[in-house]
């Protein structure tokens, strides 16, 4: 694995805690910005053909 799909894989599974916290927390506005970030990874994986788990 290169350092790009590592670095990726990294930042997608801390926003995805990072996202689950601020639902717990009921930030809304926190989870809206997470969950944009997330899906900008999933995308950038996708055009990059990194397979997420």
């Amino acid at each position: 694995m290169d350092a790009f799909t590592a670095g990726l894989l990294q930042r997608i599974k801390a926003t995805e805690t990072d996202l689950t916290r601020a639902r717990e927390d009921g930030d809304d506005f926190l989870a809206e910005v997470e969950q944009a970030e997330l899906d900008d990874l999933h995308r950038l994986a996708a055009e990059h053909g990194v397979q997420v788990a």
